[in-house]
């Protein structure tokens, strides 16, 4: 993949597209943000390549991080929130199967499963954080919730799904 072949990146789509299409699309809400999102992430990711570092965590974990980052910066943008891609495409060209299905919906992979295992306030947290976009100063303050308490939850939300997720 670091030599950036076509097969390389074929296998990076291929092994990685579904999962992070399901956290994209759960955080911007619209496919076709969400389909926007996940090809500037593979792009960015393709770009990047040669900044990944595997003693800081997995490649997936990496590539998740981006997807998560540019998709909220897709819900920060002007143009999602004016809506201007609002309108249906089908009504000007017959796109067909996309692809896009029940194989990347977030019940499919697995994750809304995992996450009703956590408790409710680690669940509440993770909701907030990785797929609304909030930071940790900004539930303590809107929820009135002491911020040391926040990141002591979000820290321990983090161990338990590490634990699930293996």
């Amino acid at each position: 993949m670091v030599s950036k072949d076509k097969r390389g990146f074929d296998v990076l789509y291929n092994n990685y597209s579904t999962s992070l299409y399901g956290v994209i699309n759960m955080i911007v809400k619209k496919e076709e943000f969400a389909e926007e999102v996940l090809q500037d992430t593979f792009i960015k990711v393709w770009k990047k390549i040669d900044d990944y570092d595997a003693s800081k965590g997995r490649f997936f974990t990496w590539m998740l991080n981006i997807a998560r980052n540019m998709a909220i910066d897709k819900l920060r943008s002007k143009e999602f929130k004016s809506g201007s891609k609002t309108d249906d495409i089908s009504t000007f060209v017959d796109i067909g199967d996309t692809g896009y299905s029940e194989k990347h919906n977030m019940d499919h992979i697995g994750v809304r499963d995992v996450l009703q295992k956590l408790p409710e306030e680690h669940r509440f947290l993770i909701q907030k954080m990785y797929f609304e976009g909030y930071s940790q100063s900004e539930i303590a303050e809107e929820f009135n919730i002491p911020l040391g308490t926040v990141k002591t939850r979000v820290r321990s939300a983090m161990s338990k799904l590490r634990e699930l997720f293996q």
